[in-house]
């Protein structure tokens, strides 16, 4: 049948203004078109809505009936965007979030009762993914990536920066001595990344005073569990500010080679497709974060 709103409302306008020619006025159409508009919507429902004289139209039995349900459709729809407006201005609904579990752990969490307290009607469900994922497969609203982004169909906002450092115990520094020049990390167990390669680039110079690329001496995949490893006293890492402040502050972990580090930051950026409007409550999570976190968050 495939009816129209259009066609609804021309309907509903003819009854209410009382005749083809004022509903056309009022709708901005030719007498024609309306006329044929609502020639159309008897075709499409098999039935007369209307009986048309020289001097005045009215209901037939099957308009008056299909009347009350063409007022409650337009109704409807008026006020999905009138909710839809409300919406826009007051974030609301389900906000899918995905993000490796260390920065759902050590960023994200600690703002979501924050968060919550400004936009008490968004619905936060919290994913970690160690890798990229496919956001329309996922059903994610907003992914956060740590690190040059790749792909191209994303349109990614930029919330922040963290910077690399190499850290270590200070039970290990005790028990195996302090590193006083890059050369000495060769005589030290150094923890890294078995995937993803590039993150065992630490922000340090070598001998041909290029970028230090790390062998690992205990590797995993995951920088939480080699957060763990180093804490235990295992070795050197070079992780990402974000993870370790709290470490920091705590005296839990130690910078390694301070004064030789490198100022290598790790982008931080909300990304979501290309082709999505972004929602008020998109808006809202990543305009937080980028607010909360910024260049400095994860100094001290």
């Amino acid at each position: 049948m495939n009816i129209t709103l259009d066609e609804i409302q021309n309907f509903i306008t003819v009854v209410d203004t009382g005749s083809i020619t004022s509903a056309a006025q009022q709708l901005d159409q030719t007498i024609s078109a309306a006329s044929r508009t609502l020639g159309r919507l008897e075709q499409k429902l098999k039935t007369t809505l209307l009986r048309r004289t020289t001097r005045r139209i009215e209901l037939t039995d099957e308009g008056q009936a299909f009347l009350e349900r063409a007022r409650e459709i337009v109704a409807a729809v008026e006020n999905a965007e009138e909710q839809m407006a409300e919406r826009r201005s007051r974030p609301a609904g389900r906000l899918r979030v995905d993000a490796a579990s260390p920065f759902i752990l050590h960023v994200v969490v600690p703002l979501v009762a924050g968060y919550r307290e400004r936009y008490p009607e968004v619905e936060l469900e919290l994913h970690s993914s160690e890798g990229f994922i496919d956001l329309l497969e996922r059903r994610t609203d907003v992914a956060l990536r740590i690190g040059r982004l790749r792909d191209s169909t994303l349109h990614a906002r930029p919330i922040g920066s963290s910077r690399l450092r190499c850290l270590a115990s200070p039970a290990y520094l005790e028990k195996h001595g302090t590193p006083r020049k890059v050369a000495d990390l060769s005589r030290h167990s150094l923890l890294g990344f078995t995937e993803l390669d590039m993150l065992n680039q630490w922000p340090l110079l070598d001998a041909k005073r290029q970028p230090l690329h790390i062998k690992p001496t205990i590797g995993s995949s995951s920088g939480e569990t080699l957060r763990h490893l180093a804490l235990e006293g295992n070795g050197i890492v070079c992780l990402s500010d974000f993870m370790t402040r709290t470490d920091r502050d705590a005296g839990t972990l130690v910078e390694v080679l301070p004064t030789l580090r490198q100022d290598v930051r790790q982008p931080i950026n909300a990304v979501y497709y290309r082709n999505t409007a972004i929602s008020a409550r998109i808006a809202s999570f990543v305009n937080y974060l980028a607010e909360t976190i910024g260049d400095n968050a994860f100094e001290h």
